[in-house]
């Protein structure tokens, strides 16, 4: 997997990601945040990668993402917890 930060300043960042789905689960737990004025993802083609941005208010940017990557790897692991329980 490929990321590559594009801009970053202290309420607003631009990551690109090789992919979409990375891109949509991150904006879904940004617009959670509270501090998150605004998360959105675009690409320009179809065969381009989405370049996700994000802008705060109260928190960096670079830590509202990093909020949001914590919560979906804690409710992954949890989800992964509560399936080898079904064995």
């Amino acid at each position: 997997m490929e990321i590559k930060i594009l801009k970053s300043s202290k309420d607003e960042i631009e990551i690109e990601f090789d992919n979409v789905t990375l891109a949509e689960i991150l904006r879904v737990y940004l617009n959670k945040d509270s501090s998150v004025i605004l998360a959105v993802w675009k690409r320009e083609h179809p065969i381009e990668n989405p370049i996700l941005l994000v802008k705060t208010k109260g928190k960096t940017a670079k830590k509202a993402v990093n909020d949001a990557v914590s919560l979906i790897t804690k409710e992954l692991d949890k989800l992964d917890s509560d399936f080898s329980k079904l064995k």
